[in-house]
């Protein structure tokens, strides 16, 4: 005992002389060779003790090393950064204020996690991005994670997916029966200096990650998202879903059940929040959008609205769907089924014959749609390929389709006209067995409804953001700003090596984009041209200013028509609602006003992760079905180029990476921006190339797809 504290109380005065001595050398860094020179010759020296002080202090954050030797650190030159990302051997952090990355090697993480705070030191490193080393972890962010089993040495351990590669052992105090290849969730108990060091314990085992399913549900169960609702939600839901609710309501609405309002959705759609309704007029046109009236059922601060707040939004992918409400609501009460008396928040619109808006309102409703109309069976109709048995089911909205098709045609010259981008974005569809296995994917097919109904809502949306500004509301606006300078000098960049022209000099105008769209439609660029366009905007997001759409071309634009499966449309359903029954304005900002900050921020969010989710699962089915192809070749375009490789689309709409590894040796760079060049031989690969691939192989576990050029 007497022996530990003599050790410590010798550990201690090394650190004042250390501390004492890198004083006295300034900003001057003394080696550790120096360091121990001119500490060796006091009497009783410890070697051991000394080593012990100098990592000490470098562990706390006071002293720093880099290849120039030890020095005091300076705190006003610290910066602080998120861990943003790890690999085996090196990982990178992100300053908070200005989002720049720095490169850190492994051993300077000291232990560090994903999403962890940090107090770095920068400095110039041997590459060209600028290097960090981690100084202090103000804040842990890390503890949950999912992996795969693996076995190593006999032993069974965890790899994780999205930090380090190390396999790392594990404990599993509920005795789960774990095998190699099992997807688990585990979380750290105990963090050590190095990565290498945590330890951890399994919490949750979901089954084979050799599954496309399985692995989907981790990545649902580690970002907090799941099918399951706590039992007080599921219990409220069914308490107010009750179907004489309505009939009891109906002498407070304005009944329009004698109208022939209709629906139109995909074939499996089970939640359907919207309906329309058209009618000529005299001076043009009267369109009615129809949404359910979620905000009816869904009380403010009850158990529904805080589950509903909390998860933002609804989740889809692949065949599956996690909702932001109940069944009993979204597939239920709230969902408009043809035949069946429901609760609507109408917006009726007159438009002129030219589609202008020239008057609107907004009014509670009790509306019975006449059919479950399916956008394949309307395309049909619309271009005149109906059969008997489509005809007998539309019969009573067979007007209505004239003059829907008729208004629709004038809302879209109008959006073109005003110069609004039409983006075209690859999107897929999975084709799913019945054993839950990804077989197959094609691009998905938009036809004539589709687009009519995307029109109609766009206008009540517009009307919804003009209703919030004209009557001063505390209200929730869907926004979407101008590109940055940064991402439009990139954008023009790029379109001058591809030699495509443009007319802007400083922020682009949205008609300026669609020139460009226009320009190189139907071309080999064509795809690659608009996913370029795509990454130069900036992302949409929820606001309570109302700053406009850039990529809509709008002043004025909001989220209406979707409560069922957004939070931000059934905010400001809540607000409408109690503004026209006759709540005032003044009492409307008291109710309002923070919740309304509150939505739009938590709403943003939301979404983000659920398309980060999203994406991360369908990775993972595609990866799945191209694992039955493994070996085989097809042609794709290069979507992107990185220093490491670059991404190959292929006409399924899946993608898979080239690495630089596999294109034989040379010295390969990477322009920073859109080809990668072998020097030693000339040959360029650059975005918008048609290259031939061969699945070399694929993960299902993380989604990545390797593919190789076949020459």
């Amino acid at each position: 005992m007497k022996k530990d504290k003599k050790k410590k109380h010798r550990r201690a005065e090394y650190k004042e002389l250390i501390l004492a001595r890198l004083k006295r050398a300034g900003k001057k860094p003394i080696t550790f060779k120096e360091l121990h020179k001119s500490m060796r010759n006091a009497r009783g020296f410890d070697f051991e003790e000394f080593v012990m002080a100098v990592e000490k202090l470098k562990e706390k954050g006071t002293v720093a090393e880099d290849r120039r030797g030890l020095r005091l650190t300076d705190r006003s030159d610290l910066e602080k950064c998120t861990v943003s990302r790890l690999n085996k051997t090196y990982g990178f952090v992100k300053n908070i204020l200005t989002d720049e990355e720095y490169f850190v090697t492994g051993k300077l993480l000291r232990g560090a996690m994903p999403g962890d705070v940090v107090l770095v030191r920068t400095f110039e490193g041997e590459g060209e991005k600028r290097e960090a080393e981690v100084m202090e972890i103000v804040e842990e962010n890390f503890s949950r994670f999912t992996g795969e089993i693996i076995s190593e040495f006999g032993y069974l351990r965890i790899v994780p997916d999205t930090l380090s590669k190390y396999a790392m052992p594990f404990s599993n105090p509920l005795g789960l029966e774990l095998h190699e290849h099992d997807k688990v969730m585990a979380v750290i108990t105990e963090r050590g200096r190095r990565h290498s060091e945590h330890r951890c314990e399994i919490t949750a085992s979901f089954g084979s990650s050799m599954r496309a399913a399985v692995c989907a549900l981790s990545v649902l169960e580690l970002n907090g998202i799941t099918p399951v609702f706590p039992p007080e939600v599921i219990s409220e839901a069914r308490r107010v879903s009750d179907v004489h609710s309505v009939t009891r309501e109906i002498p407070n609405r304005l009944d329009l059940r004698d109208q022939p309002i209709f629906t139109i959705d995909g074939a499996d759609t089970k939640d359907i929040d919207d309906a329309v309704s058209f009618r000529r007029t005299r001076s043009g046109y009267e369109l009615g959008v129809h949404i359910a009236d979620v905000s009816h059922y869904v009380a403010a601060k009850s158990e529904l609205d805080n589950e509903a707040f909390r998860r933002g939004t609804s989740v889809y992918y692949a065949n599956r769907v996690i909702p932001m409400l109940p069944p009993e609501l979204s597939n239920g009460i709230c969902s408009l089924n043809a035949g069946e008396d429901r609760l609507a928040f109408s917006c009726i619109v007159q438009l002129d014959r030219s589609a202008n808006i020239k008057s609107y309102k907004f009014v509670k409703t009790v509306i019975r749609s006449r059919v479950k109309g399916v956008y394949s069976e309307i395309n049909a109709l619309l271009a005149g390929e109906g059969t008997d048995e489509l005809n007998e089911k539309y019969k009573e909205v067979s007007k209505q389709l004239a003059v829907m098709k008729e208004l629709a045609g004038k809302l879209h010259s109008k959006r073109i006209a005003r110069g609004a981008p039409e983006l075209e974005t690859q999107e897929g569809v999975l084709l799913i067995n019945d054993e839950d296995i990804c077989v197959g994917a094609a691009p998905y097919q938009r036809g004539e409804s589709q687009e009519m109904i995307e029109d109609f809502m766009l206008t009540a949306n517009e009307c919804a953001a003009r209703f919030g500004l004209e009557n001063g509301l505390p209200f929730v606006y869907r926004v979407h700003e101008p590109p940055t300078e940064e991402k439009t000098e990139a954008l023009k960049d790029v379109l001058v090596r591809l030699n495509i022209p443009f007319e802007f000099s400083g922020t682009p105008k949205p008609s300026e984009l669609s020139a460009v769209l226009e320009s190189v439609k139907g071309t080999d660029l064509d795809m690659i041209v608009n996913t370029i366009v795509l990454r130069s905007m900036s992302k949409a997001k929820y606001s309570t200013e109302p700053v406009g759409h850039f990529g809509l071309v709008l002043e004025d634009y909001a989220h209406f028509t979707s409560p069922i499966r957004r939070y931000p449309d059934l905010t400001i359903h809540r607000i409408m609602s109690d503004f026209l029954s006759g709540t005032g304005i003044e009492e409307c900002k008291r109710r309002y006003g923070k919740f309304a900050y509150a939505s739009a921020d938590q709403s943003t969010q939301t979404e983000l992760t659920a398309m980060q989710v999203e994406r991360s699962c369908e990775d993972c089915y595609r990866a799945e079905y191209l694992k039955a192809h493994i070996g085989e070749e097809r042609e794709g375009i290069i979507g992107s180029v990185t220093g490491f490789g670059f991404f190959v689309t292929l006409p399924d709409t899946c993608e898979g990476l080239v690495s630089v590894h596999s294109l034989g040796e040379g010295e390969y760079v990477y322009d920073g921006m859109m080809s990668l060049k072998n020097e030693n031989t000339g040959e360029q690969w650059r975005v918008g190339d048609r290259v031939r691939v061969k699945i070399e192989s694929a993960e299902v576990n993380s989604g990545k797809v390797d593919l190789v050029i076949v020459k």
